[in-house]
């Protein structure tokens, strides 16, 4: 197949914005795997006579294979072009809503949401189509990516409500086989947008917000074998910022992932639920976007605890208020908060690392919120089971969350100790 190339002239073209508006439809289209599995939790559960925790595990495989697929389908855009797995994905998300349709016991219902959804499917609108998109913005490229990045919480605005009316109308299982179908011809033919490669990049990126080097990335003392990143060794903040992503996204997943099973233990039916979910996840765009404007003024840690901060606050507020019209407030409220803590990891990676290492550490720092939103689902579900209800799910979805601000609190101490201590030496030199 040829291609047209792309020149320098490309960028932020209209047909850039095209591509991105794409982009956008893509990512919004493939993010059914991710919620679908939500909002038949309790049919799962009562169709294959298993308990809470047991009914959490396929959003849990879902988002693991969600996250290593992101690398696979990453390599695979780097070598052919981001049309390449995305069609793979449409293939993937189709005989995955089939097969998990058809399957006749939990384990073939798992595989079905963990490879064929999650790993060859989700996976293929997400990380690819960020990264693709980053190489057609340039002076733009911050409010580009968190538009095409919001298409994951317009999925989780979109598909709970019109996942449940057809669940309520004609069953999960061929609400499933319509999704399977509708995502293959819909996502095929967007794919072929796609289709030219990204024009050529400059060889270094300019950095959002400028930092003292004693801050950024510099080389360790001669003879250590190390690169520094807030004096400390860069491997060593990555494992923290990882740390950091687990533990947010475990507190972030408990509503994400158990509203619409919470609504229904609460007497507020199925229906309710998916309907919190969609305003949770429609303020979660708003989140983003707002979020992104804000982490260009303040920095991406200082976005990141501020975040933190508040999603605590949203998940105290699930503890007193059960009504239904307050879940619904604070359905929104969590939302609002929590939508900008992912995106800020990526502008964290690129003020504080090389640039020419931002794509490896932004993918494995992603991949480690994803794997947090696997554990937090499948372990909200199984602390339901030990004690019977919700709040010890609330209360640890709260712990885990103070790692995170703990953590980000270090990192930005540093930060902050390192450019006084450079201010002040560059003040004692003059």
């Amino acid at each position: 197949m040829t291609r047209s190339a792309a020149t320098a002239h490309d960028i932020e073209s209209p047909y850039a914005w095209l591509r991105l508006a794409v982009s956008l439809l893509l990512m919004t289209i493939g993010g059914s795997g991710m919620y679908s599995v939500t909002v038949v939790l309790p049919r799962i559960q009562a169709d294959f006579g298993v308990d809470r925790g047991a009914a959490s595990l396929p959003y849990t495989l879902t988002m693991v294979g969600f996250g290593i697929g992101g690398i696979l389908m990453g390599r695979l855009s780097d070598r052919f072009g981001v049309a390449v797995p995305v069609g793979l994905g449409a293939l993937g998300l189709g005989a995955g809503f089939i097969a998990a349709a058809s399957a006749s016991s939990l384990w073939q219902f798992n595989l079905a949401q963990g490879v064929l959804i999650g790993l060859l499917g989700t996976s293929a609108t997400f990380a690819p189509l960020v990264a693709d998109t980053s190489q057609w913005f340039d002076r733009r490229r911050g409010m580009a990516v968190a538009v095409c990045m919001s298409g994951n919480y317009v999925a989780g605005a979109v598909w709970p409500p019109v996942m449940q009316h057809f669940i309520d109308s004609v069953g999960w299982r061929a609400t499933y086989w319509g999704i399977g179908v509708f995502c293959v011809l819909s996502v095929l033919p967007l794919a072929l947008v796609l289709r030219r490669r990204p024009p050529p990049q400059p060889q270094t990126m300019p950095v959002p917000v400028p930092l003292p080097a004693a801050v950024r990335g510099r080389a360790a003392p001669a003879g250590s074998g190390q690169a520094l990143v807030l004096g400390m060794p860069a491997g060593m903040v990555q494992a923290l910022l990882c740390v950091a992503g687990v533990s947010c996204c475990v507190a972030m997943s408990m509503p994400q992932v158990h509203i619409v099973a919470y609504c229904g233990d609460l007497g507020f039916g199925a229906a309710r639920g998916a309907e919190m979910l969609s305003v949770m996840l429609g303020m979660g765009v708003v989140s983003r976007l707002v979020s992104g404007w804000i982490s260009d003024r303040i920095g991406g840690l200082r976005t990141l605890l501020l975040g933190s901060v508040l999603q605590g606050v949203a998940l105290l507020l699930f503890l007193p208020f059960d009504g239904l019209a307050s879940l619904y407030v604070v359905s929104a409220l969590f939302g609002l908060f929590q939508g900008g803590i992912v995106p800020a990891y990526a502008l964290i990676v690129r003020e504080y690392f090389p640039p020419e290492q931002a794509g490896a550490r932004v993918g494995t720092v992603l991949m480690a919120t994803l794997f947090g939103m696997a554990l937090g689902g499948w372990m909200s579900g199984a602390v339901f089971d030990l004690t019977g209800s919700y709040r010890a799910a609330f209360l640890n979805g709260i712990g885990w969350n103070l790692l995170n601000l703990s953590i980000v609190s270090f990192l930005l101490l540093r930060a902050r100790l390192l450019q006084t201590g450079a201010g002040l030496r560059s003040v004692g030199a003059t």
